[in-house]
């Protein structure tokens, strides 16, 4: 944003401001004047018009919070270019977004979404949060998502109020340094009271990408999930305290279905077997309970939602105690930093090494000579000792073949290449004498 402004067909100054620290150049002018190509400002700089402190500037520079920006005429003002046309709401739609709002401030908007709502718009779906959100900002630079819940979980959804207050979020959210606790009602007790489940995940086939199931093949990716019995209703059910450590999608509905304790509810996953009888709502019982997460004006954002009616009532049937839930949550568990690394790492080997394996197939198809396609195995070379202490250990897995032996003497050279077949003689010119066997 500017603190002073002049019309378009002037050279106009802009301030950046806190939400644009640390942006780069060209992305200031996309968030600001989306109507200036990149082009344009690529132009500019290069022949000088575009000044940031009285400087000249490049495209991929840096922004601070503080300097200033010169800007040549063209394009338009960041506030004319945040206006829109937007699609006027409802009273009811009005009053369905500010019932949702449970903490607001300047760069955070916390809501209680309900369940059947959904987060944003998709293929028949034309009621959702996201269609909401002009009701936060009439004018000017409108709210965004930073992450979702799925459309029958209920709970903590976190919307960023400024562009720059998105982008801060959306970090701290890829980066798993934020913590979410989920409340959720299952069937079944588990036998140990609490644990994590380390399974991999992937999209089912034949879903279309709407189910997701257990892979432990390499297709499937880390997902990891903690769990925490809180009281229990004999062998009926249980209500448990969730925490993923990553993010996959239905990450914490596949994984306790997995573990043979599907979520009330959850009959995508858990069939039958995730219904009660009786008067127990068939509704999904998975709550997002509270959100811990850092906040760009410095102390932690700690936001807690209350539970929808259908749950809190399942509670009180079952004769839990939703106080008996506050205690767990006192002091949230954040994944391990050293366990979130080893997860990033495995992955991306595990990217490389399909991408090696495509690689090598394709040079090997290619190079290789008829019976022999495909991935080729040689042995390791023969090393003399090596000074200090110890000795060196191959790198390369023991094949079929037997080990050679050994050379005779130590620090001998590398024994030779097997000789390639001798070449068969040349037939003897005619009328030459033959020589006697």
């Amino acid at each position: 944003m500017s603190t002073h402004h002049a019309p378009d067909e002037k050279v106009r100054q802009f301030t950046v401001q806190a939400d644009d620290d640390d942006i780069r150049l060209d992305r200031w002018f996309k968030r600001h004047l989306p109507q200036v190509s990149f082009a344009m400002v690529s132009r500019w700089a290069r022949t000088g018009q575009i000044r940031v402190d009285g400087k000249r500037a490049a495209v991929d520079d840096r922004l601070a919070k503080g300097q200033v920006l010169r800007v040549p005429p063209g394009g338009a003002t960041p506030e004319r270019s945040g206006a829109r046309v937007r699609k006027p709401l409802t009273e009811e739609q009005l009053e369905q977004a500010d019932a949702m709002v449970i903490h607001r401030d300047r760069a955070a908007i916390v809501l209680n979404k309900p369940p059947g709502l959904a987060t944003q718009g998709g293929s028949g779906t034309f009621e959702h949060v996201d269609g909401l959100l002009d009701a936060y900002a009439p004018s000017g630079a409108r709210p965004r998502l930073v992450h979702r819940l799925d459309k029958d979980t209920s709970g903590v959804l976190l919307v960023a109020a400024t562009p720059g207050s998105a982008a801060y979020f959306s970090k701290r959210f890829s980066t798993r340094s934020a913590t979410k606790i989920y409340w959720a009602l299952v069937a079944g007790v588990p036998d140990i009271r609490e644990g994590v489940i380390d399974l991999p995940l992937a999209k089912q086939p034949g879903s279309g990408g709407e189910k997701m199931m257990v892979d432990k093949t390499d297709q499937g990716q880390p997902a990891k999930s903690r769990y925490r019995v809180i009281d229990r209703a004999g062998n009926r059910a249980a209500w448990v305290e969730l925490q993923p450590f990553t993010g996959r999608t239905h990450q914490l509905r596949v994984h306790m279905a997995a573990i043979g304790h599907p979520i009330i509810g959850d009959g995508k996953y858990g069939g039958p077997e995730a219904f009660l009888s009786g008067s127990i709502s068939r509704k999904m019982h998975l709550h997002a309970r509270r959100l811990l997460i850092d906040h760009p004006d410095g102390a932690p954002l700690d936001v807690t939602a209350e539970l929808p009616p259908h749950f809190a009532a399942s509670l009180s049937q079952l004769g839990f105690d939703e106080a008996d839930g506050e205690a767990v949550i006192e002091v949230p568990i954040r994944a391990p930093k050293e366990e979130e690394k080893a997860l990033a790492k495995a992955h991306a080997k595990q990217y490389r090494k399909e991408r090696r394996g495509e690689r090598h197939g394709r040079k090997s198809g290619q190079r290789a000579p008829a019976g022999k396609a495909g991935t080729r195995e040689e042995a390791p070379k023969k090393r003399g000792p090596t000074k200090g202490k110890g000795s060196q250990v191959p790198t390369t897995k023991p094949t079929t073949r037997p080990p050679a032996k050994a050379a005779g003497k130590p620090g001998a050279k590398p024994a030779a290449k097997r000789p390639a077949p001798a070449r068969p003689k040349s037939p003897a010119k005619p009328g030459a004498p033959r020589k006697p066997r």
